[in-house]
């Protein structure tokens, strides 16, 4: 079992662990299926120091492993595209906490969880898509993915003690309606890119971007305003 969290060191990166539990992300990841719910899943989602070694998350990580592994792999000689969308959808609503109508992620991908994460409707990924789902990911309606897309909601501390007794914490990404994220963008831990936006291939984003918008570079930064559209009753 590996050490507890160290409670004295100092802290010097520019994300703080939180020190409590978040509620309305224990809410929200309590309408997901599959979670691999113990006390240390709750301080994960919730942004805290967690064991990430502990028997739960160890069988949730292996659970995802296994169901991209079979999503990947599905690819019979006599599939045609309705089929093979129909079959793998099937498994990816197993593997994924929520998932709307018309997803579609090329294959190979890979999720740490899996469970944490809600995809909307029309959801599309290129190839090479990674996900490290450790805090709770939400990509809203009609977005899509150029080729290997990173989503890192997980993180850790700069001091070394911390990562030498495998603890970890993670920040909730989200991603907005009708947004296109460009081929290598990477977003890290605690971003939300909101409505509308476009990120440009290879773009690192650090900070979080307003609805609208057109962000490139490394770290993104704004660079246009695009025309607001309505939303689409659900």
């Amino acid at each position: 079992m590996a050490a507890q969290p160290p409670r004295d060191i100092p802290k010097v990166s520019s994300m703080e662990p939180s020190t409590s539990k978040n509620q309305d992300l224990i809410a929200q990841a309590r309408t997901f299926k599959n979670t691999p719910w113990c006390e240390q899943y709750e301080r994960m989602i919730s942004g805290m120091l967690y064991d990430s070694l502990v028997p739960e998350l160890e069988e949730g990580r292996l659970r995802s492993r296994k169901l991209t592994k079979k999503f990947c792999d599905y690819l019979p000689d006599d599939a045609t595209t309705a089929s093979l969308g129909a079959e793998r959808e099937k498994i990816l609503r197993q593997l994924v906490g929520r998932v709307g109508a018309e997803p579609w992620i090329e294959p190979p991908f890979f999720m740490d969880y899996g469970c944490n994460i809600s995809l909307g409707e029309r959801f599309y990924a290129n190839t090479n898509m990674v996900i490290l789902d450790c805090g709770l990911v939400t990509i809203g309606d009609r977005v899509m993915f150029g080729p290997a897309v990173s989503i890192y909601a997980a993180t850790h501390e700069t001091e070394v003690q911390s990562r030498r007794d495998y603890i970890e914490f993670a920040r909730e990404v989200t991603i907005g309606d009708d947004c296109w994220i460009g081929g290598n963008v990477v977003i890290l831990p605690g971003v939300t890119i909101g409505k509308g936006c476009t990120i440009g291939a290879g773009s690192v984003v650090t900070k979080s971007i307003p609805e609208f918008s057109v962000a490139i570079g490394s770290p993104a930064k704004v660079v246009k305003k695009v025309t607001p559209v309505e939303d689409i009753p659900a």
